[in-house]
């Protein structure tokens, strides 16, 4: 029997370092009844990462404890909340300053209180229909295809090497289940950069990820790129939520049907 799911999942996805997380808490603060679900709170424990040119891999499929986290994703579309055992780690880690004035954020979130009340957008969203962003840095790729499945809308920021590479390297590190992790020397070069581009390649033609998306494979898994590579937060922010509420608009608040 088919069920209507109490929340709408939404999908954030990019690069490690391309502001998903960042994003993720703007359109937290932005849009109303909104929360967060975090990949990174779905890491296995540091002992059990595989090793790859002699460092702990942190950034492939193979770190991440998949079956909790689809299981996780199945009580927010069951219940409409987050799994009340679910303790954040990612939440304890600091993200600096988003760059988008506070100016901009509360004229964003009046325009999207109108909307949600008076426009098209009444009745979208609701105590009973919250939405929930999923943000991580392997949300679409073909070896997270149950993930990818699970989600009802899908945005895809982009970052070239450069600026990953920068942002990524000037980070103090980040909570674990054991304590803290910094990157070694060469970490982004030899782990990140590279698992990025093979689990993302095929999203992009000719498989150059800091070239043009390949309209066709994103249109069909339902995936939509932020417009341009390396753009700001407050144009990543507008655009999210542009596409947001034409996505809710579209599927009509149904948000898709989980069968049970």
């Amino acid at each position: 029997m088919a069920t209507e799911r109490k929340a709408t999942v939404i999908g954030i996805s990019g690069c490690s370092s391309s502001g998903k997380t960042t994003l993720s808490r703007l359109l937290r603060d932005i849009i109303p009844r909104t929360f967060i679900l975090h990949e990174d709170d779905f890491y296995k424990p540091e002992e059990e990462l595989p090793i790859k040119h002699d460092l702990r891999d942190w950034d492939c499929v193979e770190a991440l404890d998949i079956p909790a986290l689809l299981r996780a994703l199945d009580y927010i579309h069951t219940h409409g909340t987050l799994p009340p055992d679910l303790e954040s780690k990612e939440d304890k880690n600091e993200i600096g300053d988003s760059g988008v004035s506070a100016s901009i954020i509360e004229r964003l979130r009046q325009e999207v209180a109108h909307w949600a009340a008076h426009g098209n957008g009444k009745g979208l969203i609701s105590d009973t229909k919250p939405l929930a962003l999923l943000d991580g840095f392997l949300l679409y790729g073909n070896n997270v295809q149950e993930v990818r499945e699970k989600l009802d809308i899908k945005l895809l920021l982009r970052v070239g090497y450069a600026k990953a590479k920068k942002r990524r390297e000037a980070r103090s590190g980040y909570v674990t289940l054991e304590g803290f992790w910094e990157d070694p020397p060469g970490y982004v070069d030899k782990i990140v950069w590279p698992n990025y581009v093979e689990d993302h390649a095929f999203l992009f033609e000719r498989g150059d990820v800091e070239g043009a998306v390949d309209e066709g494979v994103l249109r069909g898994l339902g995936v939509r790129a932020v417009p341009g590579l390396d753009v700001g937060m407050g144009e990543a922010v507008e655009w999210a939520v542009g596409v947001i509420e034409g996505e809710l608009e579209r599927m009509g608040g149904d948000g898709g049907r989980v069968v049970t």
